[in-house]
């Protein structure tokens, strides 16, 4: 199947809704490549690994969550190592197209859904609205030990996890998640009478003020926690568009 790659940039904008989003980068095409689309790959991150391996799959296409550009960084030079990812995307007639809060919190093939669904819970809803827009999903789970999700969570994501806690015998029965580095969010579990909370990375300090709050913290890993989503909407785009896809992971243990 070939189309444009207009219609691939619609089918995105009208399922992820990234219009919606005042977000950390811009999301969408980011680098503009090949007018016809048939070969697309996905990668959590734009890193010059998963860009030269789309490379050698023959993609016209790479869909990333973590894309090359972001607000914080400001005008930056084509230069060194990340300059590289910008020449290896344009002497190859890439498109690089990139979705970030938006592929978090999307109830349908976000990062949190897709991880909530893995976990089994039930009573989804939207979670931590950030300018209007949930960063993530909370719900409830079959009763577990702190411990015991500890163990679970380190199985689903392939990666060690960290635990704060005020007792790991104690049951969850609710957590919150937001996916990749949503540290300070974890209070917004405890305003919601949540249980848990569920990220990616944790500081010095959200160690003691999780633990004094009472809420369960666990950190699973930046990448680990993020894999969930990219690959859901991989797998959603093959259905929809009937395109060759492949999901590229460029690990990551941070």
């Amino acid at each position: 199947m070939v189309i444009k790659r207009s219609e691939l940039e619609n089918y995105f904008n009208q399922l992820l809704l990234p219009q919606n989003f005042e977000d950390f980068a811009p999301n969408g095409l980011q680098v503009e490549g090949h007018e016809n689309v048939s070969k697309v790959a996905f990668a959590v991150s734009a890193t010059q690994e998963s860009l030269k391996e789309a490379i050698s799959w023959g993609a016209d296409t790479l869909v990333v969550h973590h894309g090359i550009f972001w607000k914080h960084q400001g005008a930056r030079t084509i230069t060194g190592g990340w300059g590289e990812r910008v020449k290896l995307a344009v002497k190859n007639n890439i498109n690089l197209m990139a979705y970030h809060l938006p592929l978090d919190s999307h109830l349908e093939v976000g990062n949190a859904v897709s991880l909530a669904n893995t976990l089994q819970m039930k009573d989804l809803a939207p979670f931590a609205l950030y300018k209007r827009q949930p960063l993530g999903i909370k719900g409830t789970l079959s009763p577990i030990t702190a411990a015991d999700l500890k163990i679970k969570l380190a199985k689903i994501l392939n990666h060690n996890v960290i635990l704060a806690t005020p007792d790991e015998n104690k049951i969850i029965k609710t957590l919150g998640i937001i996916t990749g580095g949503a540290n300070n969010e974890w209070n917004k579990a405890s305003d919601d009478g949540l249980d848990a909370y569920l990220t990616g990375e944790i500081s010095e300090y959200n160690w003691h003020d999780a633990i004094e709050a009472g809420i369960h913290y666990f950190a699973g890993g930046h990448h680990a926690t993020e894999r969930f989503g990219i690959e859901a909407l991989m797998k959603k785009t093959a259905i929809d568009l009937k395109l060759e896809v492949k999901f590229f992971d460029s690990a990551n243990p941070a």
